[in-house]
């Protein structure tokens, strides 16, 4: 019995040997649980997560679907607009008639009333694109849903689930979105991608005094926005105080314009923004202007702000409204104290 148990353990060993040995081999062996990681191993850290339509910090996993964009009237006949206190982002573009439309993002929230909807633009192909969004619009004419659907932009036009019309507005300003009961179809999807260049606001150099702020979209249709200290306020809007949206930035992106070739039921051309190129950018964040040129390479790139010098232009983090200001035909941005 002396000798027997040191030839088990010797045996015992030499299995245990002929296994680590194996393993190491396989390339499967791993380290136990609790074993400490290696200095200066960060692998394992969380990357902080931000929104990606507003640069903000975000508490955990983002969600997993789309973003929308909804096409909002912007006209007296929209009052009271609904839904834009929940969008990230908001986009002004101009369109027939002199007027001007919205594109409001969707992401981080999905109200129940969003609206009155209405018909997209070929404006709408650029505005889209970079976010990998779904577009909620009653319809379109068809030369510009050819092109939406040429572009593979998803769309949602009436008789998708989750519209509505409600009965105390006249036509066509009595159309509505829900957001929670959009057909899922239209919001299965990659996630969006950082629509600006976040960064820091620390990092805005040389800025201009800027309290007052004018983006005109014709003769007849201007925006303007005043410095409160906190945020800025677009004077004459449409959406009741508690239900507007909370401007943090204001970016003004001087775009060229062309005739989307067709006209309106009253006979009006329908002109076309190119958000696609480069032009001049004008920030407008903490009562301060930062001018530069913006750059789109391609219709699913990013925006990308730079000084004459060529640095980069952050954008602070926070819910921003772009302006489409157009380079001719009675366009223009002025500001100052």
């Amino acid at each position: 019995m002396s000798r027997t148990i040191p030839c088990i353990a010797r045996l015992g060993a030499l299995l245990l040997a002929v296994v680590l040995t194996a393993s190491a081999c396989s390339g499967e062996a791993e380290p136990a649980a609790d074993a400490p990681a290696p200095d200066g191993d960060t692998s394992a850290a969380p990357k902080p997560t931000k929104w990606p339509l507003t640069g903000e910090p975000a508490a955990g996993k983002l969600p997993d679907h789309r973003a929308v964009v909804v096409k909002i009237e912007n006209t007296g006949s929209s009052e009271p607009q609904t839904g834009l206190g929940s969008a990230d982002l908001v986009v002004e573009e101009l369109v027939e008639g002199g007027l001007t439309r919205l594109a409001a993002f969707y992401y981080s929230e999905m109200p129940s009333e969003v609206g009155p909807v209405r018909s997209l633009r070929g404006t709408d192909i650029n505005v889209v694109k970079p976010a990998r969004a779904a577009l909620v619009a009653s319809g379109g004419a068809p030369k510009t849903m050819q092109r939406v659907r040429e572009a593979k932009v998803v769309t949602a036009p009436e008789g998708t689930p989750g519209y509505y019309r409600v009965s105390d507005r006249p036509a066509p300003y009595n159309l509505f979105m829900n957001l929670k009961k959009l057909a899922k179809s239209k919001t299965d999807g990659p996630r969006p991608q950082n629509y600006l260049p976040w960064g820091d606001a620390a990092k805005l150099k040389s800025g201009k005094k800027a309290t007052e702020v004018t983006a005109k979209f014709s003769a007849g249709s201007s925006t303007e926005w005043n410095w409160n200290g906190k945020v800025w306020h677009r004077a004459g809007s449409h959406a009741t105080p508690a239900d507007d949206f909370r401007t943090d930035n204001v970016l003004a992106l001087t775009v060229k314009q062309t005739d989307a070739g067709y006209t309106d039921a009253a006979g009006n051309p329908v002109p076309e923004s190119v958000l696609a190129g480069k032009g001049p950018a004008t920030l407008f964040h903490q009562g301060k202007a930062y001018e530069g040129t913006w750059v789109k390479k391609s219709p699913t790139s990013p925006i990308r702000l730079v000084t004459a010098k060529g640095q980069a232009i952050p954008v602070p983090p926070g819910n921003t409204w772009i302006e489409l200001v157009p380079a001719s035909g009675g366009g223009g941005l002025t500001f100052g104290k």
